[in-house]
């Protein structure tokens, strides 16, 4: 059966590994990204740049986004230019961006306007996750589009679930979000703890995350906290984004989340320190800065 021609919108930090690991396994991949450079190397991998969004969308059969913020998603696919206006009849898009369950819902409604099917599939794993092709994939809309595009999922990710309707994907990516946020700022924490007493930290991972603590930030990110390695796996300002998001979200339903306003409340200022393109793991000099100060 001859595979799909896939059309990848946004080749940073995640699209890139993504992309590159669609085209090792035999796939087309037409490419497009704001800033040309960040493509090169899936061009020499094999994938064909195309000058604008709307020459790739004319050429592809799935067309997969990962971009920065909700505003950026609808460009992509709402404009005059856009996704929706020249995806080919019966073409599947699937936005990968973490952005709001009522935008997915809008271009999900705006698709089926031009016969074509819409996914909304945000990730979670981070750049390591993206590089491994472990990434987890939450998806929401209809299920015969998922079912048609799931052989792609399991490229690029190992824990893919289909969630239901339009939205669905963006809502449970929210949920992993918020349970991210405040734990986060444990991670840090126990990890200046730990320093301040002494400990021999590396014998402190091996107890703690293995135990109840155990969490793929404790595990993935902790190390890097205390190497100072503050290298974009998932951009602060990016977390910041879904957390708003979240929030936003949670206000709609009349819930309350005191961790995820702390956790928003911590970055912000991290955001305002100049942090805003580093990875999320840097909160812990925030945290060190403000124990320092106190």
């Amino acid at each position: 059966m001859n595979k799909k021609t896939i059309g990848f919108v946004g080749t940073g930090v995640m699209g890139k590994s993504m992309a590159a690991h669609l085209i090792q396994d035999g796939y087309k991949v037409n490419v497009f990204n704001r800033t040309k450079s960040k493509a090169d190397s899936l061009v020499e991998l094999g994938a064909k740049w195309c000058e604008s969004i709307a020459v790739l969308s004319e050429n592809s059969d799935v067309i997969i986004s990962i971009v920065g913020y909700p505003k950026d998603v609808e460009s992509i696919y709402l404009n005059k230019d856009g996704i929706l206006n020249h995806a080919k009849a019966g073409s599947i898009v699937i936005d990968m961006t973490t952005s709001s369950p009522a935008l997915a819902k809008t271009i999900y409604d705006e698709a089926k306007l031009h016969n074509v099917k819409s996914l909304d599939a945000p990730v979670s794993g981070g750049d390591i996750g993206a590089k491994n092709a472990t990434l987890t994939i939450m998806v929401g809309g209809d299920e015969e589009a998922f079912s048609q595009v799931e052989d792609i999922f399991n490229v690029i990710g190992k824990n893919v679930v289909y969630q239901g309707k339009s939205g669905n994907g963006q809502h449970t990516k929210l949920s992993n979000q918020i349970a991210i946020a405040a734990g986060m700022l444990g991670v840090a924490e126990a990890i200046i703890y730990a320093e301040e007493a002494g400990l021999d930290i590396d014998k402190v991972f091996a107890s703690i995350e293995h135990g109840a603590a155990g969490s793929w930030s404790l595990s993935n990110l902790g190390p890097r906290m205390v190497k100072e390695d503050y290298a974009p796996g998932f951009y602060v300002k990016h977390f910041i984004k879904d957390m708003k998001i979240a929030i936003e979200e949670s206000e709609k339903m009349g819930l309350f989340m005191p961790g995820l306003l702390k956790a928003k409340e911590v970055y912000d200022a991290l955001s305002k320190s100049g942090f805003d393109d580093n990875g999320t793991q840097s909160v812990i000099q925030m945290l060190k800065n403000q124990i320092k100060k106190g």
